[in-house]
């Protein structure tokens, strides 16, 4: 893993946010399959892999992270060499006494050298800082790196919720307890 260090956001680490390539590729996603009968509904999700690899757009608007980043409960960044290469986001009080990330983003460059683990672990610290009792990721379906970097993290499978995301697709919602 490069060396790097992590702090809270500041203004000028803004811009830098922004000018990450937030798209993703991916092989596997998540397929959800619901089955109603008379008095039984059931909703199972199973790994595919996918027929090629797919570039996945970032779900939400990335400006307005500059809108409203001071909104956000913790902003953190991760440093390499002076440069900002990734940050994690984080809220409080969607649920109770519980930290959850809502942005995660590493450079393209960079990815899949633990920089992203190293943000949700400073997260999680941040989260107990702050009285929290479990921390919570919200993935894409199919963010398949991200859905193994939780899973590889300790982080389980704990609900979804369809339509969560301003284009529609489903969020999956993967925890862990704190301390």
């Amino acid at each position: 893993m490069p060396e790097i260090e992590i702090r809270p956001a500041i203004a000028a680490d803004i811009p830098s946010l922004l000018a990450i390539d937030h798209t993703y590729t991916s092989d596997f996603a998540w397929q959800m399959d619901v089955q109603v009968e008379e008095g039984l509904m059931q909703v199972n999700f199973r790994e595919i892999r996918l027929p090629r690899s797919v570039r996945v757009e970032y779900p939400r608007q990335v400006r307005t992270l500059s809108e409203g980043w001071t909104e956000r409960h913790g902003l953190l960044v991760a440093l390499h060499q002076g440069e900002v290469v990734g940050y994690i986001s984080l809220m409080l009080n969607i649920a109770p006494l519980t930290a959850w990330v809502t942005d995660l983003a590493v450079v393209r460059r960079l990815r899949r050298q633990g920089i992203g683990s190293a943000l949700v672990l400073a997260g999680q610290e941040w989260g107990a800082n702050h009285a929290c009792r479990r921390i919570v990721l919200e993935l894409q379906l199919k963010n398949h790196p991200a859905i193994q970097m939780a899973k590889k993290l300790g982080f389980d499978f704990c609900g979804y919720n369809d339509l969560y995301y301003p284009n529609h697709d489903i969020a999956l919602f993967f925890a862990r307890p704190l301390r």
